[in-house]
């Protein structure tokens, strides 16, 4: 097996040369670098995880923390970090925690505070003080995505401003009876993102002069299953019934379609409608939607991360970074007075 000395013969620099070229951790030129990686391509040369690591004291390693990962848009978000920290030669360990509390300690007070990973992304997890506190104390840097948290670097939505954006295109194209399917007690939990929407909707109407109905509303889990059935009550009504749906979420979205099909009506003829994600499928449903990029939050979450590990490497200011959204209208919209 080909060692790192002789790398460094090759190149004609020194063994600390070769391992800062190829670890990326201390400065090296550009062009020293390129020599360097040649001589170990040519050679064969592979650097090995376990010697970088004790070197370094590092293990190459991040820890990724969702609240579900059988939902479009946190597996979109681990995607993005996941091809960047490819990019930056580090592996993804993920914990999911869907089973509840009892598996959010267990990660936060044992998993994580094990030497195995450099840092962490907590995904739509609104930590707390002394989970926030156990990281910091062992030096492991920490990204939070989807909302601010008290001495952690964040990435933020403004789901208020999100939910005014979606309601004010309704409104914009004539509706004034427009429903609201929002996250029940159970979804509003982390960083309150269904209260959040529902104060963005509400926030649109009364802006408009439009009083809110509480028949115009319905829970539902965020699943196209849960979207179909509070759609099917908003649209069976047989008097009053809404000319536009706004769903806090595209898959939610896609089900209020699907049952207005099954209703025998057609969208956006019959009723208009909005969601939030910009979904794989929303394309394909031709849904018009809030766009929020998720992959493009975990490839951000990892930019800052490597800034955190590396310094220098990007241009980093403040706790809290907001990120874009964009309104996108596909058919599923329309005003009422064209039918």
């Amino acid at each position: 097996m080909v060692g790192i000395d002789e790398v460094a013969r090759r190149a004609g620099v020194s063994t600390a040369t070769v391992s800062r070229a190829l670890s990326g951790n201390g400065h090296v030129s550009p062009a020293t670098k390129l020599k360097v990686e040649t001589a170990a391509g040519d050679l064969g040369y592979v650097v090995s995880s376990n010697a970088s690591s004790l070197a370094s004291g590092r293990m190459k390693n991040i820890g990724v923390v969702v609240p579900f990962l059988n939902r479009w848009f946190f597996s979109s978000v681990v995607e993005g970090a996941q091809k960047s920290l490819l990019r930056n030669g580090y592996d993804l360990t993920l914990y999911n925690l869907t089973g509840g509390g009892g598996e959010r300690r267990s990660v936060f007070e044992h998993f994580l505070l094990r030497q195995r990973v450099d840092a962490v992304i907590a995904i739509s997890l609104e930590l707390t003080e002394s989970e926030v506190a156990r990281l910091h104390a062992l030096d492991k840097p920490l990204v939070g995505v989807g909302g601010p948290i008290e001495g952690v670097r964040t990435l933020t939505v403004d789901d208020v401003a999100v939910a005014r954006l979606a309601t004010e295109h309704l409104l914009a194209l004539g509706h004034t009876r427009i429903a609201h399917i929002g996250g029940n007690k159970d979804y509003d939990l982390d960083f309150h993102l269904p209260t959040s929407r529902r104060y963005g909707y509400e926030a649109a109407l009364d802006a408009a002069g439009i009083a809110m109905a509480a028949e115009l509303f319905q829970p539902a889990d965020f699943t196209i299953r849960g979207g179909y059935q509070a759609a099917k009550q908003l649209l069976g009504t047989p008097h009053n019934r809404p000319t536009a749906i706004f769903a806090a979420s595209d898959e939610m979205a896609i089900g209020c379609i699907l049952a207005a099909r099954d209703l025998g009506m057609v969208v956006p003829r019959d009723v208009s409608v909005i969601g939030v994600d910009d979904h794989d499928l929303a394309d394909f449903f031709g849904l018009s939607t809030i766009a929020q990029f998720p992959q493009g939050q975990g490839e951000k979450a990892v930019e800052i991360l490597m800034d955190q590990l590396h310094p220098g490497q990007h241009d980093q200011s403040g706790l809290n970074t907001p990120m874009p959204f964009e309104l996108i209208v596909r058919s599923s919209t329309a005003s009422p007075s064209l039918y």
